[in-house]
Order: structure tokens, then sequence, then C-alpha cells
């Protein structure tokens, strides 16, 4: 495991969101106020990114179906057609002046 740096903390502010890919893997950064979560950036329903998706307190929709997830966890709050899993989520870390994720080869 070893931590990768995303941004530094200097540039994150209320309403920041910027998509990151690690490997395979596409991750979307948000700060909403204080709170900072780190999610995949793909909805899992068709793939649609989840970049330009509504954000409020606690969820992100889909902005092509309307699906809800939870920020906190990625649950699955409300689908509009058929159930689909949650979002994959990792924790935001912290090294230094930079905010990243700890990754895990796996």
């Amino acid at each position: 495991m070893r931590f990768i740096p995303l941004e530094k903390l200097i540039n994150l502010h209320d309403g920041y969101r910027k998509e990151f890919r690690i490997d395979y893997h596409a991750l979307l950064l948000i700060q909403l106020g204080e709170e900072r979560y780190l999610i995949e950036a793909n909805c899992p329903h068709q793939e649609h990114s989840l970049s330009e998706g509504w954000v409020s307190e606690s969820c992100i929709e889909c902005p092509l179906h309307g699906y809800r997830f939870s920020l906190h966890n990625g649950s699955l709050i409300h689908s509009t057609e058929e159930e689909c899993r949650g979002l994959k989520t990792w924790a935001v870390e912290y090294e230094g002046s930079e905010v990243g994720v700890v990754w895990s080869e796996d």
C-alpha cells in the first residue's frame, strides 16, 4: 500500500470536483463545505460520469438517469430504473500539504 497524492490542499475549496485515474480506476474527489469525499467517478448503472452530477449535503445524483448515492459510504439511495450496486468509496488521506489516497495494488 502506498500514498498517492491527488491534489494540494491549497487548491481545495467548497464545490471542488476533479476526476483522477489510478491504474484503471476513475476516482472523483469532491469537497462540500469542509468535508472531502473520494468516490468512484462513474455511475455503476450505465457507467455515466458523475463529474457533472448534482451534489447535496449527503448525496450525488447521476445526471443521466437520476440515480442517487450517499457521499459518505456510496450506498444507493434512489434508483429510477433497475437496481444497481453502490459506489466504491475510498478514505481521503493527508500527507504534508497534499490530499490523496492510500492505494493497494490488489
